[in-house]
């Protein structure tokens, strides 16, 4: 796998997460992710583990999607857990990720669920 820049601060992911996937960069995007992460994507899925969300964005970033920064919440830390949060430009609720800290001192995602989708009634 290529040397990839890590994130040294929590909130360093999502800058890295815009600017890998619109280089269409899925190896790039997975290289976030812990191991075993799950991500809750597509909407009322999950996949997990680092090979199995490479592969998704492989599939996403065939579309050639443009991302936009989007700024984030503030972030809340506790030892070597984050919670990271930024609100969609749509308005359509918010993101919510948790990374850990690694023991190179940098940050990978855990949990990831990128999309709140209102529960069916």
């Amino acid at each position: 796998m290529p040397e990839y820049e890590k994130a040294m601060r929590p909130e360093d992911i999502t800058r890295l997460f815009v600017e890998r996937s619109n280089a269409g960069d899925a190896a790039g995007v997975a290289a976030l992710y812990e191991e075993d992460a799950v991500l809750a994507y597509p909407p009322g899925e999950r996949t997990v583990g680092r090979e199995a969300i490479r592969a998704l964005w492989e599939k996403v970033l065939a579309g050639r999607p443009r991302f936009e920064p989007e700024p984030p919440l503030p972030t809340l830390v506790s030892g070597d857990i984050a919670l990271t949060a930024t609100p969609p430009r749509d308005g359509t609720g918010a993101r919510a990720q948790v990374a850990r800290r690694q023991p190179d001192g940098s940050w990978q995602r855990l949990l990831d669920q990128p999309e709140f989708v209102t529960p069916a009634r």
